[in-house]
């Protein structure tokens, strides 16, 4: 069944991102990203919203710069580094518009993957969409620690889904501004990926390319981010085993417009979620 009964001809479109010490990508990134959205025939209205996660180089200069020329260009400045996770949550926080694509500052993902999502958007196939990377431009290390986490976040669920710690998100605006995020750190996408599942919503996957990252390097580091996800997959578990208890109420699935519904099924109850196969990714 259609997620919308009536598929709209273009779509109003957020970008949400966070940037922490991008002086060498964001420029490049954000006028990709413009030229992207003001040249799509199905797009209407578009905003990028950009949050500087405390930058200590330029970032913030150049944003400012290109504010300048892009007055669809909203940034938001965090006063010390907070962490990606709570980077990504206020940017999309600061969305306006009825959907919301999620992406990384450092050029991985390029914003040509939208078009197939797009059209999916106009056919009305559903609210929340993930990119699947078919070939991930990471080292080895992250990308078998992507892998293992992300198989323990599929069994805790019951889910099936091939990449579940993609950033590379689109969902519909007041769904997505209406979820309860945690994580502070690099944790946010895996998050996001469970919270729409214990909700009960089915993300539809899409293949997408993945690029390496066009300068600088990552903001944090290996040891530490591996650390951390193996204490939030941890806390995903004691959650999801808490809500199959009834100790934790079941979160309130909200509506297409953002406002509070009837609770979820508690974690277990029907069948598991599968995804629509788009390959393996490696």
């Amino acid at each position: 069944m259609p997620y919308a009964a009536e598929a709209p001809r273009t779509i109003e479109l957020s970008v949400a991102a966070p940037a922490y010490n991008e002086a060498e990508n964001i420029a490049g990134v954000v006028r990709e990203w413009r030229d992207y959205l003001i040249r799509h025939p199905a797009i209407g209205r578009w905003e990028i919203v950009v949050c500087d996660d405390g930058s200590t180089d330029a970032t913030g200069a150049i944003l400012a710069g290109l504010q300048r020329d892009c007055p669809e260009l909203r940034v938001i400045r965090f006063p010390r580094n907070r962490g990606a996770g709570a980077a990504i949550a206020a940017a999309i926080a600061a969305t306006r518009l009825d959907w919301v694509v999620l992406l990384d500052s450092d050029g991985q993902f390029p914003i040509t993957n939208l078009d197939p999502f797009i059209d999916r958007i106009l056919a009305g196939d559903g609210p929340a969409f993930t990119g699947v990377r078919m070939r991930k431009a990471d080292d080895l290390a992250h990308r078998w620690g992507s892998a293992l986490s992300g198989a323990v976040s599929n069994l805790l669920l019951g889910t099936r889904y091939r990449d579940f710690n993609s950033v590379f998100k689109v969902v519909h605006g007041p769904l997505f501004r209406s979820l309860p995020l945690e994580s502070t750190g690099m944790n946010c996408s895996t998050e996001i990926t469970a919270r729409l599942a214990e909700l009960g919503h089915t993300w539809i996957q899409l293949p997408i390319r993945h690029r390496p990252r066009g300068g600088g390097r990552r903001g944090w580091r290996f040891v530490r981010g591996a650390r951390d996800r193996g204490l939030f997959v941890g806390y995903l578990a004691v959650r999801h085993w808490l809500l199959r208890l009834g100790v934790l109420h079941p979160p309130a699935v909200p509506g297409t417009d953002g406002t509070a519904g009837p609770p979820a099924s508690p974690p277990g109850e029907g069948a598991a979620r599968s995804a629509e196969p788009v390959g393996r990714a490696r």
